[in-house]
């Protein structure tokens, strides 16, 4: 099948093998979060994760991001660092790390004391295809807009040899966005209607990502999609979308939040052409 047959689509099967029917270089932007070490119970369903990766790959266009939202378990005692090496298996198939962000939550579960503080976040780890292509950065407003400071510089990252400079007189009335990126998880009216998913992330997640590294019409691909978050919000946002998930009851719930989306025919777009 041509990839235009699996546009806005939710398909139902192994994302692997849908994936190798697709033609190289064809996704702007992945927004994925697989059933990491067991802490998810994903229906006995199998997680071939270097043969994902290696697909993501080559589906993915020059400039292309690829965003992999995943923590680790706890087993004796200690963290698996499960996390890490796939960041970089990502690295060592050819994407660059473009950078790890921190997904922090509201309201995280209280847990059983383990010796340890409460877990409140997972990692949001940002692979490119190469140099990025697209980067709308979402702006916030500076604490100190508009004051005239002599003494406040900035640092620059950018040489071998650390120094501050530029003055920042007066400071700017907006700043980018840092990367740990803040959500309350499942109460919102829209994160609802993913309940009976066991680990669904937040629509504004996905919203905030679609943001940052895609434009209008952009294809936003989730290859393990759950309850269809990032497609429901490719939807929202006037993108493309193409979903996969192994499992049949998943794949039900994620058409029918595509489909209320659709029918309401009101578009939360950005970067209209």
């Amino acid at each position: 099948m041509h990839i235009n047959g699996y546009i806005n689509t939710i398909i139902d099967g192994n994302c692997v093998e849908v994936m190798k029917n697709f033609g190289e270089e064809l996704i702007d932007l992945t927004i994925t979060s697989p059933p990491y070490d067991d802490l998810r119970n994903y229906k006995g369903f199998v997680f071939p994760f270097e043969d994902i990766a290696k697909e993501l790959f080559r589906v993915t266009k020059q400039g292309g991001v690829v965003v992999w939202v995943v923590a680790d378990a706890t087993i004796n005692a200690s963290e698996t660092g499960t996390s890490f090496k796939q960041a970089l298996y990502f690295r060592e198939i050819g994407f660059n790390l473009h950078d790890t962000m921190i997904f922090r939550k509201k309201n995280p579960i209280p847990q059983i004391y383990r010796k340890r503080y409460n877990n409140e976040f997972e990692y949001m780890f940002v692979f490119s295809k190469g140099v990025v292509k697209t980067h709308n950065p979402i702006m916030i407003e500076c604490t100190h807009a508009g004051l005239e400071l002599n003494g406040t510089t900035y640092k620059n990252y950018s040489k071998n040899e650390q120094i501050r400079e530029k003055l920042a007189k007066p400071v700017r009335d907006k700043k980018i966005k840092g990367n740990i990126w803040e959500y309350v998880v499942g109460k919102k009216q829209e994160d609802q209607e993913a309940k009976e998913h066991p680990a669904p992330f937040p629509c504004e997640l996905v919203r905030d990502h679609i943001k940052s590294w895609t434009n209008f019409g952009d294809i936003v691909f989730d290859p393990m999609c759950g309850s269809g978050t990032t497609a429901r919000v490719a939807v929202e946002m006037g993108r493309k979308y193409i979903g996969i998930d192994i499992s049949p009851d998943y794949c039900e719930i994620a058409r029918q939040r595509v489909t209320r989306i659709e029918s309401k025919q009101t578009l939360f777009m950005v970067n209209e052409p």
